[in-house]
């Protein structure tokens, strides 16, 4: 009895070893964290997507989460983390301030950052404003740095709809209809093409008490993922991507509303980074091909690891 007894302690105590989640106070509020995995490997501090959006998509990087640890969190105003009301918060300068916030309570000395979409602006911006200081590498997943061109990449993507959907779309963009349920129906062909295209994943039980915040979405972006209007409409990083002087690795799916042919331009601007397009994947590779997506992340972690 005594040795089961011990035996499911340790058992007990190594999940908790494991995984370790809470809340942190961040400049406006408190966010949720979590952190998984024991691996001795550099930690992987990873940033979602939005801006509003959610970390709960990241339980597909779990079998990274044997060489090293994942650490994800709801940025603030968005998923499990606070819900402050003050409007002034949502400000690309205060994420990164969060973001720095978040790696100074966790003891986060050396990582390496990836940051989807939104979360790619947040992590280039970090490493632009912060320095790379314990920054092993960046990786920019489908990551928005520049609104002008995310607008003119929609542009070109929504010529392949069928036309009566462009024709709906147009619609309602001049009449500042977009909340109507014609264009909303209409917006789902380019989510189903563009955004995510594997229909049959199932929804992330981790998801059902994560919600998005469309009130900072709306301010920060827009009513659509293709059409902004909000404070991030003029943000472009281009003109400094070439002082990203760490290794960067910039992955996006074959069929990413962050299209692949802009991702090679900005791949040219990064000294010495890479470029990896997933087969078959929309924006949400993750979920997409998930297989692929792993194995790209692996093997760039592993190589930036193997020349310290």
């Amino acid at each position: 009895m005594i040795r089961a007894l011990l035996l499911v302690f340790a058992w007990g105590a190594t999940c908790l070893a494991q995984m370790q989640e809470g809340f942190l106070n961040v400049p406006g509020g408190p966010v949720w964290y979590r952190i998984s995995g024991s691996g001795t490997g550099i930690p992987l501090l990873v940033l979602h997507g939005g801006p509003g959006g959610t970390s709960c998509g990241f339980s597909a990087l779990a079998p990274l989460a044997g060489e090293r640890q994942i650490v994800v969190y709801d940025q603030l105003g968005s998923g499990r983390s606070g819900r402050p009301a003050d409007r002034t918060l949502w400000r690309v300068e205060r994420f990164v301030e969060e973001l720095d916030t978040v790696r100074k309570q966790l003891g986060l000395r050396r990582i390496h950052l990836m940051g989807q979409s939104w979360g790619g602006s947040l992590a280039a911006a970090y490493v632009l404003s912060k320095g790379t200081e314990g920054i092993e590498s960046l990786i920019l997943a489908s990551a928005l740095l520049s609104t002008p061109d995310w607008i003119r990449d929609a542009a070109v993507l929504k010529k392949h709809l069928p036309v009566e959907i462009q024709e709906i779309m147009q619609k309602h963009e001049t009449a500042g209809t977009t909340n109507d349920p014609e264009y909303r129906r209409a917006e789902m062909e380019y989510t189903r093409r563009f955004v995510r295209r594997n229909s049959k994943a199932k929804r992330d039980v981790d998801c059902e008490d994560s919600a998005s915040n469309k009130v900072i979405y709306e301010q920060m972006w827009g009513p659509t993922e293709f059409h902004a209007t909000g404070s991030l409409k003029s943000f472009d990083l281009t003109g400094r991507l070439g002082e990203l002087r760490l290794p960067v690795l910039l992955v996006v799916g074959e069929f990413d509303e962050a299209r692949p042919e802009t991702a090679a331009r900005y791949q040219k601007l990064i000294p010495g980074s890479k470029l990896e397009v997933i087969p078959g994947a929309a924006h949400s590779k993750l979920q997409d091909n998930p297989e692929g997506t792993l194995r790209v992340l692996e093997q760039f972690l592993k190589s930036v690891e193997a020349r310290n």
